[in-house]
């Protein structure tokens, strides 16, 4: 039981100054932490240079090459051995480490990238002659001539050979070369204006995995340009611009429609003045802007840069730069929240154009090897003949026309038209002046019933009802310290809470419309949350939940006939009501078909 621990010496430990090779190999750990790590560095270091063209070139994953070829401003010999030594930077004077308008400003990567791997820059200034530095494992070269026309190549070998046990953590090629892969779409988003290369090379051969020319014109513009190119035109297509500017912050970019929803959140991606971040906060605020139109397995698509002054974030959180901290993060998230809302709010009706997209994949035939002729007279004129009604036939009791004349009255007037027909008593039909709507009246309706329920609810407040009996709840000083911080926020939707002594906490009210809770388990879930992404909207979702439930009763069930009136009354009321292009759980409410595109089917086209 009191055997000695082998961690601990019995003698007394002598301090020592480390040598600079082993300072720098530490450093190094902190910073590259695998080779998309340094092709991140060497990228940033290119566009802190005014690079307008950036190639990189890498082999075996990046773990026995990485080359980066920019245009930029270069550097001359006198700069070079300054540039390899560590904390030696062109960025930043010192004076002020929160005023950085760089990516790169720690002076730290390059002397780290030559302490674990073989590192060569060569570089020119315009109007100098070029020069080359090498450093191998900590030992610097001297500088000597070279040749170069213009900026800046920058080449590591055989990364982590001076540390090899390094290379014992590193993952398989390819998944290495999936991660450079990310790290050079995440700059490409945040620079448009910048053209990018990512070439695979093997045997000597280079094979392209990634192309981005620069984009022209302003941000939204370019961005616009290059999120195509990237992300595809579907995206562009079904996203949102978002432009809103508040107390000094401003948030830019494009964010999908809510019927756009992925899977996963794999596009999903954050800029901070440019800089790509994965910061917990910021993604937070987007998931809880999408959460009332998006079930909880499915995410948002967005792009988007938060814009501030430098001194209001700190980016010198972690070497990597990866994570920042806001010193007023409420308004950051704030200004996510309300920017998304409101673009989505301006979205209307509209629905996604994938889904139409999806609805003629499943239309079309297995087999199209045919083209379309005309058919003869003689033919028309018997299949003429073929479809003329049987005596005895009666119109199908599946399908309840509308008057020819009331919609033609409207369908030039409205987007989602004018309703010809109620099929199989749940589908409205409906004729627009381009091609036809096909609309789900329960999904439709009982959107339209739930934003009705929100809008009263936002103008009564969330009435709570005082527990006879206040439950008292024991967690841990943590816990309990954490949910009085978020105390006001639960308080406006229903949930009063307040301290009872030492860790506990007395919860006084609940919101009515849920009924009777478990205070106990409602509290913890609530803990799990703000734990898990660092806010809360699980009261919200669940008070949502019921008003949702409300609407499902209150709407127009499946199976009902309605009037033409009723039909068009339906349809005036989606094209008024914003979010009412997508159900309570994401999925869209109509599709709309162009008539070109039903043509296409047909293969009048």
């Amino acid at each position: 039981m009191n055997a000695p621990n082998p961690n601990i010496s019995t003698d007394r430990p002598a301090i020592r100054q480390l040598d600079e090779s082993a300072i720098n190999r530490i450093a190094a750990g902190e910073v590259v932490e695998r080779p998309a790590s340094a092709v991140k560095e060497l990228v940033e270091n290119a566009l802190d240079a005014g690079a307008t063209r950036i190639v990189v070139d890498f082999a075996d994953g990046g773990k026995t090459l990485i080359r980066v070829t920019d245009d930029g401003f270069g550097m001359t010999g006198e700069d070079l051995p300054l540039a390899v030594s560590r904390h030696a930077t062109s960025k930043i004077d010192g004076s002020d480490l929160l005023n950085i308008h760089s990516f790169g400003f720690r002076g730290e990567a390059l002397a780290s990238l030559g302490a674990v791997g073989r590192l060569t820059i060569t570089s020119r200034v315009a109007g100098m002659e070029a020069a080359q530095i090498a450093v191998t494992g900590g030992r610097m070269a001297p500088v000597r001539p070279a040749a170069l026309s213009r900026g800046t190549v920058v080449e590591l070998r055989d990364l982590f050979f001076a540390t090899p046990a390094r290379l014992k953590f590193l993952r398989s090629d390819r998944a290495e070369t999936q991660a450079i892969a990310e790290v050079i779409r995440r700059l490409a988003m945040a620079e448009p204006h910048v053209g990018f290369a990512l070439n695979e090379v093997s045997a000597g051969a280079a094979r392209m995995l990634f192309r981005a020319d620069p984009q022209s014109g302003d941000l939204f513009d370019a961005l616009h340009g290059r999120l195509t190119a990237m992300l595809g035109a579907e995206f562009t297509q079904n996203a949102l611009a978002v432009d809103v500017e508040r107390d000094g912050l401003r948030l830019v970019g494009y964010a999908a429609l809510p019927t756009y929803s992925r899977g996963s959140s794999a596009q999903q991606y954050v800029f901070v003045n440019g800089r790509p971040v994965l910061d917990r906060m910021l993604l937070g605020a987007l998931r809880v802007a999408y959460f009332d139109f998006l079930s909880r397995d499915r995410h948002p698509a967005a792009v988007l840069n938060l814009i501030c002054d430098p001194e209001r974030v700190d980016v010198n959180v972690h070497p990597a730069k990866s994570e920042v901290r806001f010193r007023e993060p409420e308004a950051a998230r704030s200004l996510i929240i309300t920017g998304l809302r409101s673009a989505l709010s301006g979205a209307g009706h509209r629905a996604s154009s994938t889904v139409a997209t999806e609805t003629l994949a499943a239309m079309r035939p297995a087999s199209q090897d045919w083209a379309y002729t005309t058919p003869s007279q003689a033919s028309l004129s018997a299949a003429y003949q073929a479809q003329a009604p049987m005596p005895g036939f009666a119109e199908a009791p599946a399908v309840r026309m509308a008057p020819m004349a009331e919609a033609s009255q409207v369908e030039d007037h409205h987007p989602l038209g004018a309703a010809r027909a109620q099929v199989h008593e749940n589908y409205i039909i409906a004729q627009t002046t381009t091609g036809m709507v096909i609309v789900d009246q329960h999904a439709a309706h009982e959107r339209l019933v739930y934003e009705r329920l929100k809008r009263q609810m936002a103008e009564t407040g969330i009435k709570a009802q005082a527990l006879l009996i206040p439950e008292i709840v024991e967690l841990s000083p943590t816990d309990a310290a954490r949910l009085l911080e978020v105390a006001p926020d639960l308080a406006q939707i229903g949930l009063t809470i307040e301290p009872f002594g030492g860790s506990a906490i007395a919860v006084r009210e609940t919101p009515a419309i849920l009924g009777q809770v478990n205070a106990a388990a409602l509290l913890r879930d609530v803990l799990d949350e703000l734990a898990d992404a660092g806010d809360s909207t699980l009261i919200r979702a669940k008070i949502d939940a019921v008003l949702s439930r409300m609407a499902c009763h209150g709407s127009v069930r499946s199976g009902r006939q309605m009037r033409p009136e009723e039909m068009n009354a339906l349809l005036r009321e989606m094209e008024a009501t914003p979010h009412s292009g997508q159900c309570n759980h994401g999925r869209p409410t109509y599709v709309e078909l162009q008539l070109h595109d039903i043509e296409r089917l047909f293969g009048r086209r």
